[in-house]
């Protein structure tokens, strides 16, 4: 499997960006206008980061793998804060 060299930010954004889905799928979410305006933020950072622009961040696995990398603590139940 490849590595890819993301960015720590970018890494954080995407788990934000987990918990934060998460958290809104969960029934009757508390505070679910703003969790859908984060999580659209979020998504606005993660697709537009400029990481994605270089070279190695070009290559459409290269988002496949940061969703795997991340997404790796659904089952543990954990939640950023």
């Amino acid at each position: 499997m490849h590595r890819y060299p993301f960015p720590d930010d970018l890494i954080a954004a995407q788990r934000e960006w987990h918990a934060t889905y998460r958290a809104l799928a969960a029934p009757r979410p508390r505070h679910a206008t703003e969790l859908r305006r984060r999580l659209l933020l979020l998504s606005v950072r993660i697709e537009w980061h400029p990481w994605w622009s270089s070279p190695v961040g070009w290559s459409p696995a290269a988002r496949v793998e940061l969703r795997r990398l991340t997404a790796g603590d659904r089952s543990a139940g954990t939640e950023a804060a």
